[in-house]
């Protein structure tokens, strides 16, 4: 969008809104380009504020570009491509789910399996029987195309502000996190012989770090809500054949790590993020130990 010159006929009667978030009036311009920018985007200069292009660029600060650095929301770095990830996760999904489509033997090496051969055997297969790589290939992996979709479809509406709002490193860190929580949930109560596959764990993990960040910037949470409670609702609906494990546990895991992602203090940001990241991960490694034991 094309930033509108101070003192257009368009302008001339209304505030002036943040060109990096039009939805957002402000009274606030860079004092180096003079665009008008929003309290996030707000950076300290030696006198006033600038934006932050004027920032990255090092001009006008007295300071190397690195010093005052733009963060978002969760102390991320803001980057020039903010979907980079989004769209390198959406190309694995499509890569594996072609490849699965060309090679349809490969679905079973792909597939989240808890044990094969069933008890009182030995397994000898699936995640019980070492194939633990399964709790993440599954993350990946679609047989339908409607499937695949809707997961994608979701993963652009969702991931791409997220991405955004989080960081490169935080967003990875939610995303597989929660993928991973779904698959532990699956593989610790499901039949063990159940085949689950799909990116749904990862994906209402978004939706859970979605509603946190919406709440926490005071949005309209009514839509996200909505479309969260209309995806619930299929989950749990008889004869959609869906693994509502590996929803939940993604949508729990998201929640936890997308509250310390945006709430996390300053000045121990990082060791609240990381550390609930950490923490996660290790019940879901529990999770999944006590689960194999009981099947082995």
């Amino acid at each position: 969008m094309d930033d509108q010159a101070a003192g257009s006929p368009q302008n001339a009667h209304s505030v002036p809104t943040c060109y990096r978030h039009p939805d957002r009036e402000t009274g606030i311009r860079c004092t180096r380009c003079e665009r008008p920018i929003c309290p996030e985007c707000m950076v300290n200069a030696s006198v006033g504020f600038q934006c932050p292009e004027c920032v990255r660029s090092g001009s006008g600060t007295g300071h190397a570009p690195t010093a005052a650095m733009p963060r978002t929301i969760a102390g991320g770095t803001i980057t020039a491509d903010p979907r980079l990830l989004t769209k390198i996760l959406i190309g694995i999904n499509l890569a594996v789910f072609i490849a699965v489509q060309v090679n349809e033997s490969l679905l079973n090496d792909l597939v989240l399996l808890g044990a094969w051969p069933p008890a009182p055997f030995t397994p000898t297969q699936g995640v019980a029987g070492g194939e633990w790589y399964r709790m993440v290939t599954s993350m990946f992996t679609h047989q339908e195309i409607w499937h695949i979709a809707f997961n994608m479809l979701s993963l652009w509406w969702l991931g791409g502000p997220l991405e955004a709002a989080l960081g490169r490193v935080r967003y990875l860190a939610l995303y597989f996190i929660s993928g991973l929580a779904g698959s532990a949930l699956a593989y610790l109560l499901a039949a063990p012989n159940t085949a689950t596959l799909g990116a749904s764990g990862a994906i209402f993990g978004l939706f859970g770090a979605t509603a946190v960040l919406m709440r926490r910037l005071n949005y309209d949470m009514r839509p996200i809500i909505a479309l969260l409670v209309i995806n619930l609702i299929f989950t749990f609906s008889p004869g959609f054949n869906i693994s509502w494990q590996a929803h939940i546990g993604g949508l729990v895991a998201g929640v936890a790590v997308g509250y310390a992602m945006v709430h996390a203090p300053r000045e121990r940001r990082a060791l609240v993020q990381y550390g609930t990241c950490a923490l996660v991960l290790a019940v879901v490694v529990l999770l999944t130990l006590l689960r194999t034991a009981q099947l082995s």
